[in-house]
């Protein structure tokens, strides 16, 4: 076993760079994520009470690890693993968010998945590809003499939002709340959000978790051919979603589906156009369209780091974690490890294999993921095809959240 050179809280993460509120590291974290996975790869962060963990074996096995969890309610209260309990007025985040698997353990993350496994199965994904392809063609009609615009509010964001609205049959009129209500409720996952940003993730969680019960009482009464009905007409073995799950299921591939997606694809096109080699070359042969997509995903990560609570101790590079911990596992340094990755610095449109963990890993593994590589595979392959002039006017600037790391525009002309 490796052991960490040095005392893992000897050094503090801020004095070799690793700062999640300085734009300047948001905007280029990889220098930094090296330092720590040649010098610290298990590092306490004393500003989070996590430990930082950086390598790419190590992320990817603890992922797996069933001694560590998304939570540790199903086993412990916040007492017994010496955590304080979240403030009173947390609760209706708590309320939707632990309802999602995303933040379940098993028994009730097995069942849930299976649930929902049966709603959204890959030939629902699949069907969805015709629908997809005319959204994303529509998006590209509304550009027609506009020169310049907003690669990221014009293409890359109104798609999964559009597409998880039609899943869900959100009607058209309602559309534009969802984006709001999921940035907002998404603000609760950065690191230590201060009060401002909690309040406006309880206050999305109230909105949105009224708004998701209204229209599972409609979809009760009048059953259509959508996800919603879909969900609330499973029943397996006896077993059926409870309403609070079913709301929580529809949050979670909301969420998912505009944060994550939405980062994933933005992150990808300012890295085509940092490298015009290899736009160059994707334009030139589309049969490189499917290992782009997935090396781009691992190149510049729209999701930073997962969290995982500490179930039993374990040990990584020689360091003992003890039960009540917290790790960070850092998705965006794992995915640039030199120990899994030849030349990862290097962008490679061909990249095989291709390890990375953006997706996550276990049992946790996206669900959505063949949607989202659905999706960005439509839009890109779309995109390259119709408009093979398209160019940066400007570089971007990047978001001021970490965890879901993303840009805040992406000026083109088209």
């Amino acid at each position: 076993m490796t052991h960490s050179a040095v005392d893992p809280r000897a050094v503090a993460p801020v004095a070799i760079g690793f700062e999640p509120a300085d734009p300047a590291f948001v905007a280029d974290p990889y220098p930094v994520y090296r330092r720590l996975r040649d010098d610290h790869p298990v590092l306490w962060n004393p500003a989070t009470n996590q430990w930082l963990i950086s390598r790419h074996a190590d992320v990817n096995r603890l992922l797996r690890d069933r001694r560590l969890g998304r939570t540790y309610l199903h086993q412990a209260t916040h007492a017994e693993m010496a955590r304080p309990e979240p403030p009173a007025w947390h609760a209706p985040f708590h309320e939707l968010n632990d309802a999602g698997m995303l933040d379940m353990e098993p028994p009730d993350h097995t069942r849930l998945r299976r649930l929902v496994l049966r709603a959204f199965t890959p030939r629902t994904v699949e069907a969805m590809r015709r629908r997809i392809q005319g959204i994303v063609d529509g998006l590209i009609d509304g550009f027609d003499g506009a020169g310049e615009v907003d690669l990221i509010a014009d293409f890359v964001e109104p798609l999964p939002v559009t597409v998880i609205a039609e899943l869900l049959d959100v009607p058209e009129a309602d559309r534009h709340l969802l984006r709001p209500w999921s940035a907002d409720f998404c603000l609760m996952y950065e690191l230590d959000p201060p009060d401002a940003s909690a309040r406006k993730a309880v206050q999305a969680s109230l909105e949105f978790g009224a708004y998701l019960r209204e229209l599972l009482a409609e979809r009760r009464r009048r059953p259509g051919d959508d996800l919603i009905s879909a969900l609330a007409g499973v029943v397996d073995g006896g077993d059926t979603l409870t309403e609070t799950e079913l709301i929580g299921t529809c949050v979670l591939l909301l969420n998912a589906g505009h944060e994550a997606s939405v980062n994933g694809a933005g992150n990808a096109w300012w890295t085509l156009f940092r490298h015009p080699e290899a736009l160059a070359r994707l334009r030139a042969d589309p049969s490189l369209l499917s290992s782009a997509l997935e090396e781009l995903l691992r190149f510049d990560t729209p999701l930073s780091l997962f969290e995982r609570w500490v179930l039993e101790p374990i040990e990584v590079e020689g360091v003992a974690i003890p039960r009540g911990g917290e790790v960070a596992l850092l998705f965006g340094s794992a995915n640039r490890d030199q120990a899994a990755f030849e030349r990862p610095d290097e962008l490679d449109l061909a990249r095989d294999p291709n390890a990375y963990l953006s997706f996550g890993a276990g049992i946790h593994y996206c669900l959505g993921a063949p949607l989202a590589r659905l999706e960005i595979e439509v839009a890109f392959g779309t995109l390259l095809r119709r408009i093979p002039r398209l160019e940066l006017v400007e570089p971007p600037r990047w978001k001021p959240t970490f965890v879901l790391r993303g840009l805040q525009a992406l000026r083109v002309r088209v």
